[in-house]
C-alpha cells in the first residue's frame, strides 16, 4: 500500500476527520485537549567541605587504587606524573567543592521509616525479598569515630530526606505524609546525577497556558529538591560533620571531574562517580551493571571516533591526542520533555482495530523525521550550554566529540572547516590546529595570540545525542524492530552496544514500553529561566509535533519525501549541530532528495550556490531559522490559534532577532560574564570562563531557579486553601496565611540558613501545593481519555 494511503487508513482508524473541513484539526492526535506532558530533570550534585571531611577525597586516599599507584611510582614502574596529577586534584581545590561526591552521616539519625526505606532499597530484588541483600551492601556503610555511618550519593539522599519526613507523624500530618510517600518514587538514583521526573501528568490546554504548567511543575519539583537537600544537611548532621550537599542545574561535566577522569582508570572512575542505582529499579545491581556498560561502550566509541576522523580525512597524520579510556559524557545533564497523545494511548490500550504497535511506529518515525528539521529553532534559543575552547583544545579528536558517529563524512568535514574558520586559530590567514605536545601548543597560542572559540551548546557535542543510521538499517523508516537492527549494526562496528537504548534527539515513547504513546525531546541543556524559557520551549515542541501529525493526516509529507538514507539523515542533523557550535552557515546538496527540506529552503532569502563545494547550496543558519518561523506562521496558523501561541511566536521572533540579548545562550553567557566581570567570553581563557560558568550555575542561577519555584508556590498558596486543610494539617502547618509565611522565609531559604523547623514547614506547604496540583490534573484527565502514565523515565 502506498505511503499516503497507509497514513489515511491509520488516521481513519483513530477517528481523525477530514482536515479540509472546518475545525477538523481538533480531532488529530496532539491537538488541543489531547496533548499531555511531563519532564525529567538531571541535576549537578556537589559536596562542599574540607578534603578531610568529604567522602570523595577520603575514599580516593583510602583506596587500593591510590596505594597501588603510589607503590608503582616509588618502584619506578610508573611515571611520577600519575600521582602528581591526582594529588593536585586532592590538594588544590580553592572552591572546596567536590562534584558528585557521596555523603556520610551517622546511621542512628535515620528515622524508622527512612531506615526501612533504605533497607528495602538495599535488597537484591525488591520483588523477591527472599533473595536477600545486594552483594555490595557493605559499600553503603563505614565506621567513623567508632560509630556506624551511612554512605550514599546525593541523588539517594533526596529520597531518604523525603522518607524521613513522610514517615514521621510528628513532622508531617497524615495527608501530606501520603503525598510524600507517593513522590518518593519520582526521585531516581540512576546515573551520576540526581534525576527527578514529573510528579503527575500535565494536561496541556490553551486556557492554562499550554507549556506554562509544565515549567511550573518543574520549578516546584526543583524547589522541593532544594528544600530536601537543605533539610538533609540539618537533619542528618551533614553540616556538623563538615559537609554541605547542594544540587543545581548545570549542563556538562565540571572541569575538576574531567581532571579527575584524566588521572584515574575507567574502572575506578565508575566506582567513584557512577550511581549504584538504589532507587527506581527492582534489581538495582542489574541497572548499575547496565550503566557501567553504557560508560564502557561510550568510552570505546570515543576511541573509535579517532579512526573515523582519519577515514574522513580530518586527521591527516599520526599526531593525535588519544582520548582517555574513560569518558565523562554520561555526566552531562539536561531536561527531557515528553509529550503524549491521549487519543493514541487510548487506541493502543483498548487494542482498537487498525492502530497497533506497527502503526504507532510508522506514524512516530515520520513525525520524528519532520520534527528534526525544526530543532535548530531550539538550540541556543531556549536552552544552551555555553563553553570555551582554548587553542590547545582544538584537536579534532577532542573538539568534535561524538560527531564522527552522528554525521556523514561530507558534513563532518564541512563542519570542521567552518568551525576552524569561525574560531580564533588563524596565523597569517591560515587556520592551524594544535600540534600535540602541550608545551608547544601553549607556546604557539601565546606567541600568535590564538584564543580558540566559544560555543553555544557544548553538551550537544560532548554527548552521543543521535546515532546515525547505516545503509541497511535505517532508524526511522517506520518499521518495527528497526532500532534493534541498527543497534546490531553499530555494535558490530564498535560504536555502540546492542543492550543500550538507541540515542535520538526526538525519541518515540512507545506504549508497549512506557504505558503511553508520545515523544521525548532530549535536546534541552540548560534553561536560563524555567518560567521564561522552558514554558515557551514546550509550547514550540507541542506546535511542531502537532504540525508533523497534521502533515501526515493531510498526506502532504510521507516517508518517501524524507528518504531513509544516512546521508539525508546527516544532511538535516548537521544544521542542528551547526547551531550548537554557533556556525553561521551550512551546506545542502542542490539536488537533495529530501523534498521537505527543499520546501523549507524555498523560503530562505540569502541562500546561494556554494563557490567552494560544487553541487551544494550555501545556507545561512539565521535565514533557515526565519524560514522555519515563516513556515509555522503559514502552515500551522490554525494550530497556533488553537493552542493560543501567538505570544509564543512573537517571543520566538524576538529571541531570533536579537539572540545576544534575548536567547537563552545570550542570557546565560551574560550571567557568566557578569560573574567574571568581563564583557566577552573571548576575553577569558577556557579555564576561567568554564570555571566561571560552574560558579554562576552553583550560585546566581541556582538562586534564580529557586526564586521561580518560590514565586509559583506563593502564587498558588494565595488561592483559598481551607478546603485542603483538615484539622491535623491545620495544626501541623500553623498560620493559615501560607503565602505570607512562605514569603517571609524566602531570604532564609535562598541564603541557606533556614532552620530545620522552618524547612519542615515550607516542605509541608510545598507538598500541599503539589497535592492540589495532582488532584486538579487527574480531574482534567478523567474528563476525557483514560489517565496517562507518568512521562519520561529511562
Amino acid at each position: 500500500m502506498a505511503s499516503g494511503q497507509t497514513l489515511r487508513r491509520i488516521f481513519e482508524s483513530l477517528g481523525v476527520g477530514d482536515l479540509h473541513s472546518d475545525g477538523a484539526v481538533a480531532s488529530m492526535p496532539f491537538s488541543a485537549d489531547d496533548i499531555t506532558a511531563g519532564s525529567e530533570s538531571e541535576l549537578q550534585a556537589v559536596v562542599c567541605g574540607d578534603k578531610h571531611a568529604v567522602d570523595l577525597p577520603l575514599v580516593i586516599e583510602e583506596s587500593n587504587y591510590y596505594a597501588n599507584i603510589v607503590r608503582r611510582v616509588a618502584a619506578g614502574d610508573a611515571p611520577r606524573r600519575i600521582v602528581t596529577e591526582l594529588e593536585r586534584y586532592l590538594n588544590q581545590n580553592a572552591s572546596r567543592t567536590w562534584e558528585n561526591s557521596w555523603v556520610r552521616f551517622p546511621a542512628r539519625l535515620l528515622s524508622p521509616f527512612a531506615r526501612e526505606t533504605f533497607d528495602g532499597d538495599l535488597l537484591a530484588d525488591k520483588r523477591n525479598p527472599l533473595r536477600g541483600a545486594r552483594a555490595d551492601r557493605a559499600r553503603f556503610f563505614c565506621r567513623q569515630a567508632g560509630e556506624e555511618f551511612v554512605r550514599v550519593p546525593i541523588s539517594y539522599l533526596l529520597k531518604l530526606s523525603l522518607a524521613d519526613l513522610a514517615g514521621s507523624p510528628e513532622r508531617l500530618p497524615a495527608a501530606l505524609r501520603a503525598t510524600g510517600v507517593r513522590l518518593m518514587a519520582h526521585f531516581l538514583n540512576d546515573n551520576s546525577s540526581p534525576e527527578t521526573f514529573s510528579f503527575h501528568v500535565i494536561p496541556m490546554r490553551a486556557d492554562r497556558g499550554m507549556g506554562r504548567p509544565v515549567a511550573r511543575e518543574t520549578a516546584r519539583r526543583h524547589l522541593l529538591s532544594q528544600l530536601l537537600v537543605m533539610y538533609a544537611n540539618r537533619r542528618f548532621g551533614l553540616e556538623r560533620h563538615g559537609q554541605r550537599a547542594m544540587v543545581y542545574f548545570a549542563p556538562h561535566p565540571p572541569v575538576r571531574q574531567k581532571q579527575l577522569n584524566d588521572c584515574i582508570s575507567d574502572a575506578f572512575y565508575r566506582e567513584l562517580l557512577m550511581s549504584p542505582c538504589l532507587s527506581g529499579w527492582d534489581d538495582g545491581e542489574a541497572k548499575q551493571a547496565y550503566m557501567h556498560l553504557c560508560h564502557q561502550a561510550l568510552s570505546r566509541s570515543q576511541i573509535n571516533g579517532v579512526a573515523k576522523l582519519r577515514e574522513a580525512g580530518i586527521i591527516v597524520n599520526n599526531l593525535v591526542v588519544l582520548p582517555n579510556l574513560s569518558n565523562t559524557s554520561l555526566a552531562n545533564n539536561g531536561i527531557h520533555i515528553s509529550l503524549g497523545s491521549r487519543r493514541m494511548t487510548r487506541a493502543l490500550r483498548e487494542q482498537a482495530p487498525g492502530f497497533g504497535a506497527a502503526e504507532e511506529k510508522y506514524v512516530g518515525d515520520l513525525a520524528i523525521k519532520i520534527v528534526e528539521h525544526f530543532l535548530p529553532l531550539f538550540v541556543g534559543t531556549y536552552s544552551a550550554a555555553p563553553y570555551r575552547f582554548d587553542f590547545a583544545d582544538f584537536h579534532p579528536e577532542k573538539a568534535l566529540g561524538f560527531l564522527p558517529h552522528e554525521l556523514d563524512y561530507t558534513h563532518l568535514r564541512m563542519i570542521w572547516r567552518r568551525w576552524r574558520g569561525k574560531a580564533d586559530l588563524s596565523v597569517l590567514g591560515y587556520a592551524i590546529t594544535p600540534f600535540g605536545p602541550p608545551w608547544i601548543d601553549r607556546l604557539v597560542s601565546a606567541v600568535f595570540r590564538l584564543r580558540g572559540d566559544w560555543v553555544v551548546d557544548f553538551r550537544l557535542l560532548d554527548y552521543l545525542a543521535a546515532l546515525m543510521s547505516t545503509e541497511r538499517s535505517p532508524a526511522l523508516d517506520g518499521r518495527l524492530g528497526n532500532g534493534d537492527r541498527l543497534r546490531s549494526d553499530l555494535a558490530a562496528l564498535g560504536i555502540f552496544d546492542e543492550r543500550m537504548a538507541l540515542y535520538q534527539l526526538y525519541r518515540l515513547r512507545e506504549f508497549a514500553v512506557m504505558g503511553f504513546s508520545g515523544f521525548e525531546g532530549r535536546y534541552y541543556s540548560l534553561f536560563a529561566s524555567l518560567t521564561e524559557d522552558m514554558g515557551r520551549a514546550v509550547d514550540l515542541q507541542a506546535l511542531v509535533t502537532a504540525l508533523a501529525i497534521k502533515y501526515q493526516v493531510q498526506g502532504r509529507v510521507t516517508h518517501e519525501l524524507i528518504p531513509d538514507d544516512p546521508f539525508i539523515e546527516s544532511e538535516r542533523r548537521q544544521i542542528f549541530f551547526a547551531a550548537a557550535i554557533g556556525l553561521p552557515t551550512f551546506f545542502v546538496r542542490r539536488d537533495t532528495s529530501n523534498r521537505f527540506l527543499q520546501e523549507i529552503l524555498k523560503r530562505t532569502t540569502k541562500t546561494r550556490i556554494s563557490r567552494r563545494y560544487a553541487g551544494f547550496l550555501r545556507v545561512k543558519l539565521d535565514d533557515y531559522q526565519q524560514a522555519l518561523v515563516q513556515l509555522l506562521n503559514e502552515e500551522a496558523a490554525d494550530l497556533i490559534e488553537m493552542f493560543g501561541l501567538r505570544e509564543t511566536m512573537n517571543d520566538l521572533a524576538e529571541r531570533l532577532g536579537d539572540p545576544a540579548r534575548n536567547s537563552a545562550a545570550g542570557r546565560l553567557t551574560r550571567g557568566i560574564l557578569e560573574e567574571e566581570r568581563h564583557d566577552s567570553p573571548m576575553r577569558l581563557n577556557a579555564a576561567e570562563f568554564n570555571a566561571g560558568a560552574e560558579s554562576y550555575y552553583r550560585g546566581a542561577l541556582r538562586e534564580r531557579h529557586m526564586n521561580e519555584g518560590l514565586d509559583g508556590l506563593i502564587e498558588d498558596l494565595r488561592a483559598p486553601i481551607e478546603a485542603d486543610l483538615d484539622e491535623e494539617t491545620r495544626r501541623a502547618l500553623g498560620d493559615h496565611d501560607a503565602a505570607r509565611v512562605v514569603a517571609e522565609m524566602r531570604q532564609a531559604v535562598i541564603g541557606d540558613y533556614a532552620s530545620e523547623e522552618e524547612l519542615r514547614t515550607l516542605i509541608g506547604w510545598t507538598l500541599l501545593s503539589i497535592r492540589r496540583d495532582i488532584g486538579a490534573a487527574e480531574r482534567m484527565l478523567d474528563e476525557g481519555s483514560p489517565r496517562l502514565a507518568a512521562a519520561s523515565v529511562y
